[in-house]
């Protein structure tokens, strides 16, 4: 293939919006983990367990049947029922399946065609941070200002309504939450979340709810259970509640979500949907069916693993000297990593160096992670506790030479 002219610049081509997003921060330390031996990755939120036999089966028993073809645009009606009884058994929260329930690529999609629905150029929106890499850029692509709300480790990483209500302006269309949190754990209670709900009715404001998470939840978030946001009566008809089956099916690869929304929000939601993707893998929907019929045993078991998990890294992270948050929910920590005299990029880029360890920089989810660094712990539990080990000996070694300098 001929190359363009020298004269040719086509990066002067580009939308500003697309140019005004750096690369994900979380992919880079995974590229070049990938390119080192002998390297536990704590990096990437994905469950090294393999998706449990009955998905698999359902998925296999579909392709073997010739179902091979588009599903519906909306998705398997099997599927959106499933997804709404669940809702409604676990939280009392109602959703019609045929007019209320979409199947999405994935979280990923749902949150884009939310974005896209709900956005115009020059809304705002509000997102705590830290937060996920994606939330802000997909408001961005919607051509909106995000406006980020810190959130800090003295109140838990929670965002209040005091919080939200002080960044609210005659252009704020919509408050975004994502609990449980990636990257800190933290976990939103119910009392939270209904001051919340006062504020975003008082400004008439609408909602996204990004509750990937919802299962994958531990101590005394576990006791209370999670609260998921249209279950406040005020909120049910302002919010968008997104999820989806990666997180507590180990289902990364199957790429199956869903938005759920009143049906006014789901149109403009499905119309995107048909035009940019008309319907989600037909094979991964079949596994999406099983995973719900037959594999609720599976989630609390893989819950069980994560929490030791939890317990292992957290307390191996403050035995070494590092000051961590307790986390309630998903699958990170969130180490306060200052005392070693580095910063969240320079311990990242060491530790990798020096002890063979990815995590992820904490100010690669906003300017309140600076100081911290995201470890996963959907890893292995016998790679967890080396990973601790390496990860002791960087930190003392750090303080060690700023000590002597």
């Amino acid at each position: 293939m001929q190359a363009p002219p020298a004269s040719l610049d086509l990066s002067a081509r580009l939308t500003k919006r697309v140019q005004s997003v750096p690369p994900s921060g979380i992919r880079r330390f995974f590229d070049i983990a990938a390119t080192m031996e002998d390297v536990i990755s704590l990096g990437i939120g994905e469950p090294d367990f393999v998706s449990p036999r009955p998905i698999i089966d359902g998925a296999i028993a579909s392709l073997e049947a010739g179902k091979t073809g588009y599903t519906s645009n909306a998705g398997l009606l099997e599927l959106r029922e499933l997804v709404s009884n669940e809702l409604s058994t676990r939280y009392g929260v109602h959703y019609d399946p045929s007019r209320e329930v979409l199947t999405t690529v994935g979280v990923s999609e749902a949150l884009q065609l939310t974005m896209l629905a709900l956005l115009e150029p020059g809304d705002e929106i509000l997102i705590p941070e830290p937060c996920f890499v994606s939330y802000g850029p997909t408001a961005i692509f919607a051509g909106a200002k995000v406006v980020y709300v810190p959130t800090s480790v003295e109140n838990n990483f929670q965002v209040t309504a005091e919080d939200l209500e002080r960044r609210i302006t005659d252009r704020t269309k919509v408050v975004f939450l994502a609990y449980p949190s990636n990257p800190t754990g933290a976990v939103l209670r119910r009392e939270t979340l209904e001051e919340i709900a006062e504020v975003v009715v008082k400004h008439d404001l609408l909602m996204i709810s990004d509750e990937i998470y919802d299962r994958l939840i531990y101590g005394e978030a576990y006791a209370q259970g999670h609260t998921c946001l249209p279950s406040i009566e005020a909120l049910r008809d302002r919010t968008v509640l997104l999820g989806g089956f990666s997180k507590n099916y180990a289902m990364t690869g199957w790429r199956i979500g869903y938005a759920c929304a009143p049906n006014e929000i789901y149109q403009a939601i499905y119309k995107l949907h048909q035009y940019i993707i008309m319907s989600a893998p037909a094979v991964g929907q079949y596994g999406a069916v099983a995973a719900i019929k037959e594999c609720q045993d599976d989630v609390e078991a893989m819950r069980r693993a994560y929490d030791e998990r939890r317990r292992t890294i957290v307390d191996g992270m403050r035995a070494a000297g590092l000051p961590t948050f307790e986390p309630e929910g998903a699958f990170y920590c969130f180490p306060d990593i200052r005392s070693t005299g580095l910063s969240s990029e320079e311990f990242a880029q060491g530790l990798l160096k020096e002890e063979h360890v990815a995590v992820v920089p904490g100010d690669a989810f906003g300017p309140s992670g600076a100081g911290y660094v995201r470890c996963s712990y959907a890893t292995a539990l016998d790679q967890v506790e080396e990973a601790v080990r390496r990860i002791t000996r960087f930190a003392e070694r750090r303080r060690r030479a700023n000590g002597e300098a």
